[in-house]
């Protein structure tokens, strides 16, 4: 996240509730209240697991019998995107060139189309090459089509940090590969799937670690193209699982807006909550959310699942890899997939600021 004042972490006490990586190929679908367990081979739901999801979304909001994510599929993408070769992902450094790259290939593959001439939509005025990386899968309603539901994180990270035993490299797992890959998992469900009424648009926002620079940029440059922007919904470190929590992530400015309603009755469960500390610390203002609420005046909220008692790493050399619950990633995604299917295709606009 944007950078936060460091006596916080001096006055908070340290959890180790970061567990792991996990690959035991089981993933969580969308259910009920605690989520629903479904067996995954090789990255296919199993025909028990395809009834269980048909169940437990009668709303026709997924599409039974996709390939869903799993530990597997998320290791994947977390294991490049935070690797060593990517240098920390410093915004204008050759280690963030590649993650954009490696983004690009996963748009081409998937049939997602550039929003702009290119992929690239280039940060203005900076000695380094910056830049945002924005793809749209357009929507299958004539009408419904020309509404947007933006869906982002931040790719970069701060590059290099104070040395641990030699190693200076801050990789960025947690934040915000996690974030990255999640809407890269979303990206690749909805672009199989096809079903979305209203048009999605992907955005991998560069420089948010140097000041929200590349959601700046691009929601003001949307704001000039006239976009019809409904809602934003960012994702924020979301690698390791909360503690002692009845919903899966916290909602930054929570009471803004009655998007956890609306997300919770999609996901059939409490999956959007109200996190004090969020709240505390105004987290609504310090991720790229917020430069599309000023903007547009729509709700633009993050979803985070770092509540400051469950992660040691931040912005330190320890956020690695093998730190992140990849089983909770796959989880968190498959259960946030009827969100946005709801979101993108129900017949009114729901979410409102209140």
């Amino acid at each position: 996240m944007k950078k936060i004042i460091q006596f916080v972490f001096v006055l908070l006490l340290i959890g180790c509730g970061a567990t792991q990586s996990k690959s035991n190929g089981d993933s969580g679908v969308p259910g009920g209240p605690s989520g629903v367990k479904g067996s995954v081979v090789n990255g296919e739901i199993s025909e028990n697991g395809k009834e269980t999801l048909d169940k437990a979304v009668a709303s026709k909001t997924a599409v039974p019998g996709l390939v869903f994510a799993n530990s597997d599929s998320v290791g994947k993408i977390m294991g490049f995107l935070a690797s060593d070769e990517l240098n920390g992902r410093d915004a204008g450094s050759p280690g963030i060139e590649k993650a954009a790259q490696y983004i690009e290939g996963i748009f081409s593959k998937n049939g997602i189309r550039p929003f702009f001439a290119t992929f690239r939509d280039t940060l203005d005025n900076y000695d380094k090459p910056m830049y945002n990386i924005v793809g749209v899968l357009e929507g299958t309603d004539p009408d419904l089509k020309d509404e947007f539901v933006l869906i982002g994180a931040h790719y970069d990270h701060i590059g290099t940090s104070t040395p641990v035993n030699g190693d200076t490299i801050a990789n960025g797992a947690n934040d915000n590969a996690s974030g990255t890959t999640t809407v890269l998992e979303m990206l690749r469900y909805f672009a199989q799937a096809k079903t979305n009424k209203r048009s999605l648009v992907f955005a991998f926002f560069t420089a948010e670690e140097k000041g929200l620079w590349g959601s700046k940029h691009l929601a003001k440059r949307l704001k000039e193209k006239d976009f019809n922007l409904y809602t934003m919904l960012n994702f924020e470190m979301v690698g390791v699982p909360m503690a002692d929590k009845d919903y899966l992530a916290y909602l930054t400015g929570y009471h803004e807006s009655n998007m956890a309603e609306v997300c919770n009755r999609y996901a059939q469960g409490n999956v959007a909550g109200f996190l004090p500390s969020a709240k505390e610390f105004n987290l609504f203002m310090r991720s790229d959310n917020f430069p599309f609420h000023k903007e547009f005046n729509v709700p633009s909220q993050t979803f985070s699942t770092f509540d400051f008692t469950n992660f040691d790493h931040y912005h330190k050399v320890g956020d690695e890899v093998s730190e992140m619950d990849f089983d909770h990633m796959a989880t968190l995604i498959n259960t946030f997939i009827p969100v946005v299917a709801g979101i993108a295709n129900a017949t009114e606009q729901e979410i409102k600021y209140n």
